[in-house]
């Protein structure tokens, strides 16, 4: 069978063309869409569940020898922890959630890893990992797909952004595509294709358009903000050839994780001590907490998790003003609640699409614990981030060398009216229509992945 697959930060999604129309796959329950997250007992059990899942013996007999020393780990984690060969190790999606949120401390968590491929300064063994994060993700979902299909999957488009990373876009686009099409084969695809994420969801809206139009296609995804400037409808619809029709792309690394980790810093850290004093009348240092919430760069959180860290904590704690708050960030760091903090602060985001001010609960980390946040104030504290989202949409109609005619809206973070006041303000009296803020994506791959395949 052929699909198309929206491997997001956010959520992954797989589409198949039944019947002439596309239809997203279930993945968990009657869920189509799969939170990126995933939850293990032990990190190096990520490595030895890619080697269980290769179908191919010299493929799997290859891959022991690569991840010789993980696989030895492995074992001895097992038997460390006394874990049989048949109990469930690992935990995707909504399960991983709900074992990270009951076991912070105990396992291995990672939410939206693609967030890290493309990453500057990324030694040998961390790619080897995150292949492997990759791997089993996409071997979970391939496998949720062809049992709920009963057919087997060969043929595949994956989305990607215009850019995973802002700086040397180059070299990260292409160690980021080596991970995935490595991920992608491993995982039993025969064959891979990439197309970019908004043309992919340009399509999508192509075929309910009435008439021709020049699009501006806005995809802000989780991790990344991507915009096309695109010609499509009827006339659009059937050529083969789209190159002359894409007008101009831009896209960075910015995206709904950035405004969520704004919201957390800004909003919960003060209940952590951000913002108070010292017993000198100085004010605390603020980089400890926005290495806490920074969930989607690696080398923040593993400052964070150093002992460097813990240390500066305590000795910040003897030092503050407010010492309850210090302890309250150093029992946080160690039940490893700060993924869970900025999950709050998504929550709140999307809360406020609907609503002038929430009340964010934080009992997990103590009982009573919340946070007023009002549209207002998480207008002003993702200011930034929304900025280079704007910057990006001009790009792309600077690149063109012409208005769209109607801009085209998708990704979870576009529902917010914040957002969607900026962009006019910024652009102008341009129609602002909505798709499927989750769907489109991978709507767009497996129409595209039917065009080329069949």
């Amino acid at each position: 069978m052929i699909c198309g697959f929206d491997y997001g930060t956010s959520n992954c999604a797989l589409g198949i063309v039944q019947d002439s129309a596309v239809r997203l796959v279930a993945l968990e329950g009657e869920h189509a869409f799969l939170p990126s997250t995933l939850y293990a007992l032990d990190r190096d059990l990520i490595t030895e569940a890619v080697g269980r899942g290769l179908q191919d013996i010299h493929s799997r007999q290859a891959f022991a020898e690569l991840r010789m020393n993980a696989l030895t780990r492995a074992k001895r984690a097992r038997y460390e922890e006394d874990i049989a060969d048949e109990d469930q190790t690992l935990f995707f999606g909504r399960a991983a959630f709900d074992e990270y949120f009951q076991w912070p401390e105990e396992g291995y968590f990672v939410k939206s890893p693609k967030s890290f491929l493309g990453g500057a300064g990324l030694r040998s063994e961390h790619i080897h990992f995150f292949e492997d994060v990759v791997t089993v993700m996409m071997q979970n979902i391939k496998l949720r797909a062809e049992k709920s299909l009963g057919a087997e999957i060969t043929h595949t488009v994956i989305g990607r952004p215009v850019n995973f990373q802002g700086l040397d876009a180059e070299v990260s686009n292409r160690q980021a595509l080596e991970i995935l099409t490595t991920a992608g084969k491993r995982a039993g695809f025969k064959e891979i294709e990439f197309l970019y994420e908004p043309i992919a969801a340009g399509l999508d809206f192509e075929v309910k358009l009435a008439e021709n139009k020049t699009v501006l296609v806005v995809d802000i995804g989780g991790g990344t903000t991507d915009c096309a400037m695109v010609r499509m409808g009827p006339d659009y619809l059937k050529k083969e050839d789209r190159r002359s029709d894409f007008l101009a792309h831009t896209g960075e690394r910015i995206g709904g994780n950035d405004l969520d980790i704004q919201i957390a810093g800004k909003h919960f850290m003060p209940l952590f001590g951000m913002g108070s004093l010292l017993k000198t009348g100085l004010p605390m240092p603020t980089q400890l907490y926005w290495n806490a919430v920074t969930t989607n760069d690696v080398s923040a959180i593993a400052t964070f998790n150093s002992m460097e860290t813990k240390n500066q904590i305590n000795q910040l704690r003897l030092d503050a003003a407010q010492p309850k708050l210090i302890e309250r960030f150093l029992r946080m760091r160690e039940e490893k609640h700060n993924y869970h903090i900025v999950r709050s602060a998504e929550e709140a985001k999307i809360a406020l699409s609907d609503a002038q001010s929430y009340l964010a609960s934080l009992d997990y980390i103590e009982a009573e614990l919340t946070a007023t946040v009002t549209r207002e104030e998480l207008t002003k504290s993702i200011a930034s981030p929304l900025e280079k989202m704007l910057n990006l949409m001009t790009a792309a109609i600077e690149q063109a060398g012409e208005k769209p005619d109607l801009i085209y809206m998708t990704g979870g973070s576009a529902k917010s009216p914040v957002i969607r006041e900026a962009i006019q303000q910024r652009i102008g009296d341009i129609p602002v229509l909505d798709g499927d803020h989750f769907g489109s994506v991978a709507a767009g791959l497996t129409v595209w992945s039917e065009r080329i395949f069949r």
